[in-house]
């Protein structure tokens, strides 16, 4: 049983962003840092990758673990509306799965980079992760790590 009013329920999802997450910020910065430069949310592809890379032919998603129900800790199935929320989350996953099939299809390079794989209890090993993320990032644009999928 949902703890909120539809109202207040309806107001918190609204507020839930789907670009410019703190993530997603603290990746690009990180990557900006590194001297990459990169287009964000480029409608003309299919899945409005996070950020391209045309220079690399690559794009880089970086995705929510709830909102792609990721095999992590940070994934938990709502106890309320389970059908609902379940259909969801695999509609989310088989999408995902068709997007960066058919991105690899037309030559680019997908990374997945996941939320979890940047999150920690302190903002100094929060820091370390992102620069790690980064770094791995970066190896695989400069195709040190030469594979079409990648997810971190």
């Amino acid at each position: 049983m949902d703890t909120m009013t539809k109202e207040q329920r309806h107001t918190v999802m609204s507020h839930i962003r789907s670009s410019d997450t703190k993530p997603e910020l603290a990746i690009r910065s990180a990557l900006h840092s590194f001297g990459f430069r990169f287009r964000k949310n480029l409608n003309g592809l299919l899945g409005k990758p996070d950020m391209v890379f045309p220079k690399y032919r690559a794009v880089v998603f970086v995705n929510g673990c709830f909102w792609h129900a990721h095999d992590c800790g940070r994934f938990r199935l709502p106890k309320s509306n389970v059908e609902f929320w379940r259909g969801k989350f695999e509609r989310n996953k088989e999408r995902d799965r068709r997007i960066a099939d058919s991105l690899i299809a037309d030559g680019w390079r997908v990374c997945v980079l996941w939320e979890c794989a940047m999150s920690a209890s302190s903002r100094k090993e929060r820091a370390e992760r992102v620069k790690s993320a980064a770094e791995r990032i970066s190896l695989w644009l400069e195709e040190e790590i030469s594979v079409q999928f990648l997810e971190i």
